[in-house]
């Protein structure tokens, strides 16, 4: 992979992603979808900040924006290694199941493989909660944009998460397999309560108008 991810036109992702080539693939497209997720966050506040309605939450929505653009970043870098170690993993099942080079890496190759989609759904978690107090904080003309952020790191999350459960069978040892197993679900639970909690306060605030 020569070019970042995060360089692609929107036309040049898709086509790739189109084609039949292994990168970018699922993975690449649920760390697309967390940066995604984060850059809407951002817009919200774009249209939050200096305002002197919301003047009382400047302060912390300010840090908001940061950890958010933070997230974004993370996002996309993300989508780049989930596909260098996709290729690597690819490229090493292509190898005999006796050959000396897929025997030696294979087993960190796996790791790789699901570390990076576990990672991703850590950011679309950090990203829920980042946008957490914003229904109440922000510019409520743009509800429905952060009613989508919510939902994006959500979808974000649980696409990821098929990355990890792929992968996860090939890991050899019993205990670090359960870990990982216990690590997702956790992970995923946490997602799903913050995303929820979201459209919970989102849908109040729309009933109430």
């Amino acid at each position: 992979m020569n070019q970042a991810l995060g360089q692609l036109s929107l036309q040049e992702f898709a086509d790739r992603l189109a084609s039949k080539q292994p990168i970018p693939g699922g993975g690449a497209v649920a760390a697309v979808t967390a940066a995604n997720a984060a850059a809407l966050g951002c817009m919200v506040l774009a249209y939050t900040l200096g305002k002197p309605k919301y003047a009382p939450h400047e302060h912390e929505n300010k840090n908001i924006l940061a950890r958010l653009q933070r997230a974004q970043m993370q996002a996309l870098a993300l989508a780049d290694q989930d596909a260098i170690a996709y290729g690597h993993l690819s490229a090493l099942w292509k190898l005999p199941p006796t050959d000396a080079r897929r025997t030696q890496q294979e087993p960190e190759a796996v790791r790789a493989a699901t570390a990076a989609p576990m990672d991703i759904i850590l950011v679309a978690g950090a990203i829920l909660e980042s946008l957490h107090n914003l229904p109440a904080t922000s510019n409520p003309n743009l509800i429905s944009d952060l009613a989508i952020a919510a939902k994006l790191a959500d979808t974000a999350a649980d696409a990821a998460a098929w990355n990890v459960r792929v992968n996860m069978p090939q890991l050899t040892d019993n205990a670090e397999r359960a870990a990982m197993q216990m690590q997702l679900d956790r992970a995923l639970a946490g997602v799903r309560a913050a995303a929820d909690s979201i459209a919970n306060q989102i849908a109040s605030i729309m009933k109430a108008r």
